[in-house]
């Protein structure tokens, strides 16, 4: 069914608060969540939902989230999440890496300790919208082999950049160093689907369509080598530099089997350090202007910029509503109902 993102969002907010989480630090989880739905993102929407609330009632998410400042000094930021929110920690590592970057021109966090934060986007996207640069990349549980290998190692480990956009919106590459997402492998195997081959291995290493192996093997990195490349650096600096887990000491976070030990890392360059912002905006207003009258691919009649196809995503789904999985659906209304919560996904559903 089609739900309004505004019904999606008090959902949210109403299970989170009823797991223990304060009205400001629901909220900011909620809309992570629906803005990824909006954006056609549902891998890391809702759907993430109860994969939260069960870790919530095992004991291994430690809510309302205790941020600890380790170190606070120049242009750098490290904190502690406290094994709390993902996003709760994320957003405050970019808002910091934000506010440095206004007094030094580059402000650099790195965060230890948490869980998944949800769309990376959101994070760049804020330091875009002050006219910065922004950067954000986590690493997350084994699902990519080293590259020649046929056991996971490493995470999808993704990583978003965003600069203002000129005249336009801004301009935001999201994405994971493996050829999709883990999440598009469960919701295909929630729905029962097979998956293209060259997505993933099965455990023996070799290629499959089938995500429930695929699940139980590995995952093909973006760009043979060089996605695995990228991988490793990002565990890197995100696990190993932060002090968080790395490597094979991340858990999943779709099983309670202990704190998933995510490690973050946030930047922001202020544009106006090197040339003034609205300088910048007519240079970008040019580049794109130029990319857009390129000469296209045979059978194409449009360029689109990283990111651009996600907004218009967003722009229709506010209003012909987030198209929710029945298995989600069924999740959540369960949920809801465990919870003596008087409302159900289909108290929003949008008529085509």
């Amino acid at each position: 069914m089609n739900v309004s993102s505004d019904h999606l969002r008090r959902i949210g907010l109403e299970l989170l608060q009823a797991a223990g989480a304060g009205l400001q630090e629901a909220a900011l989880v909620s809309e992570n969540l629906v803005a990824a739905e909006l954006r056609g993102v549902p891998t890391h929407g809702i759907n993430l939902l109860p994969a939260i609330l069960e870790r919530i009632a095992a004991g291994q998410m430690d809510i309302p989230t205790q941020l600890k400042v380790i170190a606070d000094e120049l242009a750098i930021t490290h904190i502690d999440g406290g094994n709390g929110f993902g996003q709760t920690a994320a957003a405050e590592g970019m808002r910091r890496s934000i506010e440095k970057a206004r007094r030094y021109g580059i402000g650099f966090s790195l965060i230890r300790n948490t869980n998944n934060i949800g769309l990376l986007a959101l994070y760049s996207l804020m330091a875009a919208k002050e006219g910065m640069v922004g950067v954000c990349a986590c690493n997350g549980a084994a699902s990519m082999a080293p590259w020649g290998g046929a056991e996971p190692f490493f995470g999808t480990n993704p990583f978003s950049i965003a600069v203002p956009g000129g005249a336009g919106d801004p301009v935001v590459l999201d994405m994971s160093t493996t050829v999709v997402a883990r999440g598009k492998i469960r919701r295909a195997a929630r729905l029962k689907e097979r998956i293209p081959f060259g997505w993933a291995l099965d455990a023996s290493g070799a290629p499959t369509d089938d995500p429930e192996a695929a699940i139980q093997g590995t995952l093909m990195p973006v760009g043979e080598y060089k996605g695995y490349g990228m991988a490793f650096f990002i565990d890197l600096i995100c696990g190993l530099l932060s002090g968080s887990s790395y490597a094979r000491a991340v858990r999943t976070f779709h099983k309670p089997d202990g704190p998933t030990g995510v490690g973050v890392m946030t930047l922001a360059i202020d544009i106006n350090r090197f040339m003034p912002l609205d300088h910048f905006s007519k240079l970008i207003d040019e580049h794109i202007r130029m990319i857009r009258g390129s000469t296209k691919a045979r059978g194409q009649n449009r360029i689109y910029l990283p990111g651009e196809i996600e907004v218009e995503r967003e722009d229709l789904n506010k209003t012909r509503g987030v198209e929710v999985d029945s298995p989600v659906v069924k999740a959540i209304d369960a949920l809801l109902e465990k919870r003596g919560i008087g409302l159900r996904l289909g108290d929003g559903e949008v008529q085509a």
